[in-house]
């Protein structure tokens, strides 16, 4: 049977984050499953018209699922490397699920945190990579948005807490926990030093103007602004190994064939 791997991913234009980040990823899929085509796919499609005009061309989902069905693809493993499971992923899951007639198996995988036993480990993650530091704090920012299933950021918040890591604090751009309800936590937890980081698959745009920019509403100047010292480290979850692990293991579940992972 043929098979091949399609990953997928909002995409950035931001070279670094591309290289270090979203192609961390893939190249730990691909190690996963070496017998495996890969291609891979960004849903943005103001990404995909930037990267263009630097003659880089990378396919939408609809086109990348297409060239895989007329290349003859018999079962597809499709891979979203996002977080959290927001109006993005139901929006590839919607489309995987239109192609799926067209292929003898179609797998999709789960974002990261779709699950409780996914927010546990990612909370382990975060746990393993920041020692406490007495009067420093380490703020992760996330996308969010009003989707039900940005409510995976408290989640995560609650089960950093259970693990004793309250000064690991959990905050979003668009969402809740918001600014706000973050800088209440330092001061509940005394923060003298912050260091700030993007809970964020690839450090692209919103990395580096809501987040780190010299601008007086990035979370920085905020911080800044709230008497914090602050220390921006502008690197997405994807470079990590740890995190490219996770992604592995989903890929691992869905060769095993667990039944929910078919469409």
């Amino acid at each position: 049977m043929k098979q091949a791997l399609l990953a997928v991913s909002f995409g950035t234009t931001v070279e670094e984050a591309r290289a270090m980040d979203l192609a961390g990823v893939e190249a730990a899929l691909c190690r996963a499953a070496p017998g495996l085509s890969f291609a891979r796919a960004y849903t943005s499609p103001t990404v995909r018209r930037i990267l263009a005009r630097r003659g880089e061309r990378v396919p939408g989902l609809e086109e990348a699922l297409e060239a895989r069905a007329a290349a003859g693809t018999e079962e597809l493993y499709v891979l979203p490397t996002h977080v959290l499971p927001g109006a993005e992923y139901d929006r590839v899951a919607e489309t995987a699920a239109r192609f799926r007639s067209r292929f003898s198996a179609l797998h999709l995988g789960r974002p990261l945190l779709c699950d409780t036993a996914g927010v546990r480990a990612l909370a382990r993650v975060l746990d393993g990579l920041w020692p406490r530091t007495p009067g420093t704090a380490a703020v992760l920012v996330g996308h969010g948005s009003e989707h039900p299933g940005s409510m995976a950021y408290p989640a995560l918040q609650g089960a950093l807490d259970l693990m004793g890591r309250a000064d690991l604090v959990v905050g979003t751009v668009e969402g809740w926990p918001d600014r706000e309800a973050v800088l209440k936590r330092l001061e509940e937890l005394r923060a003298e030093r912050v260091l700030l980081l993007p809970l964020l698959l690839a450090a692209g745009v919103h990395a580096r103007e809501d987040i780190a920019g010299p601008g007086p509403d990035s979370w920085n100047s905020a911080l800044e602004a709230a008497g914090l010292q602050t220390q921006v480290r502008l690197e997405g979850l994807g470079r990590l190994p740890q995190i490219q692990a996770l992604y592995q293991a989903e890929l691992e579940r869905l060769r095993e064939g667990a039944a929910d992972g078919v469409l």
